[in-house]
């Protein structure tokens, strides 16, 4: 069955237009080895009739070389385009795909399934709104099956639907799904997604991928009909209602003077719902102001909401540059130089607490450490540990300080501006990823430290910066500590 729009044959700028208008999912395939994220996606696109003629004809012929498939076409060859995923059967790096249905638009991150990989398929869940987790029915729950359902939950995506593969294998069994879905329901009770969805299927043969099966006739919805198969979940999950439309935030990427009658603050919207004439204030200074435009590359806008990148001009002349936010008038913000944050070690070497790094949090670059670490998590069973380092791909939540103090947003309340990366001073190297939590207590990772202390973390950011080669005891011998 084709999904795909008759006007494109028809009427090709009915069809532009129609599409312009829809909406777009956001969502990326993840799971353990081998459990079929690749072939899946394949699948989608093939029966969706989203594949061009070249492309099928290029895979059929890889698939005679570095298929896994015998005779039939490799459709997990349409994401795996390295040469060595390619030699090894794997997903290495993140392989994001586009297709659109009548319903929607469609971003697609196929993220590794090897525990090695897992930094690639944090930074492939950042963005996404949904995630597929798929479970091999053979195999049912693995490791990497909660630690990749953990860190979906952790970036706050609140739509997980649990992918149960291979079918075929288990002889398409009632009685093996409802284990697995009793499995992963138990392990689920710690994760804070409120919306959870199982679907069996084979990706190999397209069972319940974009037409529903025959051969699952058990398979029911909760109404008692037959059951959805995986397109039709993604087209008509709701996520209009996940974006925080309540709490206004504009962070200044780029202050834009082409001339003398023109000052216009950009960046992206990343919550809250923008009109001309709202009462807005800037941080950290607090000044206030009224918005007189919202400029685009289109034409003004009478409203703006998150995710668009604007321009905005306000009434008044007030000083605000790269890094400093627009919110709404009445906002209370907590400023601070220190909060507490889950970070996601994405480097092989480890992190350690009092070394310098580079934070950049939303549009503002700035100095910054991990003061301490309160506990890692053990992605397996979710229980808290004691740890002195952050090794490659662990989890942890860290007390954080910085030179200044900033505006501190929760990451569920605001992901883009709740969210930081932190970069190695040296290298340049991204090395981490954190969500803030919440700012840190009163005396916690050294809130309220001395003046002296002060000025020797911001001399040692300032010495850094100048002399990367510099150590930090290089700093304190330099300072007589």
């Amino acid at each position: 069955m084709s999904h795909s729009s008759p006007l494109i044959a028809d009427d090709i700028e009915s069809y532009l237009k129609e599409h312009e208008n829809k909406d777009l999912l956001r969502f990326i395939t993840c799971g353990s080895v081998d459990d079929g994220k690749s072939t899946l996606i394949g699948r989608l696109l093939h029966d969706s009739k989203m594949i061009y003629e070249d492309q099928l004809a290029a895979i059929t012929q890889a698939s005679k070389t570095s298929g896994t498939t015998g005779d039939a076409v490799d459709l997990a060859l349409l994401v795996d385009g390295l040469q060595s995923e390619r030699e090894q059967g794997i997903t290495i790096d993140v392989a994001y795909r586009f297709f659109s249905t009548d319903k929607r638009k469609f971003i697609i991150a196929d993220t590794p399934g090897h525990e090695q990989y897992t930094r690639n398929m944090a930074t492939g869940a950042s963005t996404a709104s949904l995630a597929v987790i798929l479970i091999d029915a053979r195999y049912g729950v693995q490791t990497q099956t909660r630690r990749h359902s953990f860190i979906a939950d952790l970036l706050g995506i609140q739509h997980l639907v649990i992918a149960v593969n291979k079918m075929d294998l288990v002889e398409f069994s009632e009685a093996r799904f409802n284990e697995i879905v009793a499995d992963y329901r138990a392990f689920a009770g710690n994760l804070q997604a409120p919306d959870i969805r199982f679907v069996p299927m084979s990706a190999l043969e397209g069972d319940n991928v974009v037409n529903r099966s025959e051969r699952m006739p058990w398979y029911r919805d909760a109404s008692g009909e037959a059951g959805p198969a995986m397109l039709e979940l993604l087209e008509t999950v709701e996520i209009s209602r996940d974006q925080n439309l309540t709490d206004l935030r504009l962070p200044v990427q780029y202050v834009n003077r082409p001339n003398l009658d023109f000052r216009g603050y950009c960046g992206t919207l990343a919550a809250g719902i923008l009109r001309p004439g709202q009462r807005v204030k800037a941080l950290p200074s607090g000044k206030t102001s009224a918005v007189e435009r919202i400029v685009t590359f289109d034409g003004d806008l009478e409203v703006a909401y998150p995710g668009q990148a604007i321009t905005v001009t306000l009434a008044d002349e007030i000083d605000i540059s790269r890094g400093d936010w627009i919110v709404a008038e009445g906002a209370e913000v907590p400023h601070s130089n220190a909060f507490e944050a889950d970070i996601v070690w994405m480097h092989e070497d480890a992190l350690t607490p009092g070394k310098l790094y580079d934070i950049k949090l939303a549009t503002r670059d700035l100095a910054g450490e991990v003061r301490s670490i309160d506990y890692q998590i053990d992605v397996n069973s979710l229980e808290h540990h004691a740890a002195e380092r952050l090794e490659l791909n662990a989890i942890a939540r860290c007390q954080v300080e910085l030179t200044s103090a900033v505006p501190v947003d929760d990451y569920r309340k605001s992901p883009g501006t709740g969210s930081f990366i932190v970069v190695d001073r040296l290298s340049n190297v991204t090395v981490g990823a954190g969500m803030i939590r919440g700012t840190a207590e009163a005396g916690a990772s050294g809130v309220g430290k001395t003046d002296w202390q002060a000025f020797e973390l911001e001399l040692n950011a300032l010495i850094r910066k100048h002399f990367p080669h510099w150590e930090a005891r290089d700093v304190r011998d330099l300072l007589g500590r």
